[in-house]
C-alpha cells in the first residue's frame, strides 16, 4: 500500500466543507480524482482551494475542520483506490 499526501500550500485555517451546515467535501474511505476540492484554507477571508494532485483513496485526514495550518503541513492521506 502506497500512501502519499496532501499538503497544505499556504498557511490558514483549514475547513472540511464549504460552509458550517454543508457536507465536506470528501470523506475518509472516499475515492477521489485528480484535482478533486478536499478542503479550503482561509486567509484574511479570502478562501482557497485545496486540491488533490492524483487520484486515489482518502485514507485519514491529519488536520481538524477548523484548525490552523501551516505552509507544507500534511492535510490527508491518500493510497491507490484498490488498496484497502
Amino acid at each position: 500500500m502506497a500512501e502519499r499526501t496532501i499538503r497544505s500550500p499556504l498557511p490558514g485555517i483549514f475547513y472540511r466543507q464549504p460552509s458550517p451546515d454543508a457536507e465536506p467535501f470528501v470523506k475518509e474511505g472516499d475515492v477521489i480524482q485528480p484535482g478533486t476540492v478536499i478542503g479550503l484554507v482561509g486567509v484574511m477571508k479570502t478562501f482557497h482551494q485545496i486540491t488533490a494532485d492524483s487520484g486515489g483513496r482518502v485514507v485519514r485526514f491529519l488536520v481538524e475542520n477548523e484548525e490552523p495550518i501551516r505552509p507544507g503541513q500534511e492535510i490527508a492521506v491518500l493510497t491507490d483506490a484498490g488498496d484497502e
